[in-house]
């Protein structure tokens, strides 16, 4: 089993909305970046968990768990002209871009700020931690994933 993180701005998109969806399940959409394209496409596995990050928010964090319950398979929205992801170069018999389905798993008992992700010396090689990685999808290591799950039920002084 592999673990991830996946981002996702909470005013378009957050825990809330997956866990109210018909069998708290929904595709990961609109992915546009090469990098985050392939780990969908060649790495991601059913059963992977990841965890769901709320970006570009007041207090951007750690929000809840998720598991992929089904593996990459062609991005359709690509293919929409009426879709904000619409990819013109995108062709169905040769896809470009590609998308995971996911299920939610829990809400954390708290939202885990980026602020203390970066004061944990366990983190301290996490991508999302390091300067300038603004991938929107990125691995975890076991060791990593445990971490995090042990600052859930920290207390914060």
């Amino acid at each position: 089993m592999s673990y991830w993180l996946m981002k996702s701005e909470p005013d378009v998109y957050g825990i809330d909305d997956l866990a109210a969806e018909p069998g708290q399940t929904d595709h990961w959409d609109g992915v546009r970046n090469y990098q985050v394209r392939n780990m969908m496409r060649d790495q991601m596995r059913e059963g992977d968990l990841a965890f769901f990050y709320h970006s570009n928010t007041k207090v951007p964090g750690i929000a809840g768990i998720m598991e992929i319950v089904r593996e990459g398979y062609p991005d359709h929205t690509a293919f929409d002209p009426d879709s904000k992801y619409y990819d013109p170069k995108s062709d169905p018999d040769n896809p470009r871009w590609y998308m995971v389905d996911v299920r939610f798993k829990r809400k954390l008992d708290r939202v885990i700020p980026l602020t203390e992700l970066k004061a944990n010396p366990a983190l301290a090689d996490m991508p999302l931690v390091k300067r300038g990685n603004r991938l929107s999808i990125m691995p975890v290591s076991e060791a990593q994933w445990q971490a995090i799950l042990d600052m859930e039920r920290a207390t914060v002084e």
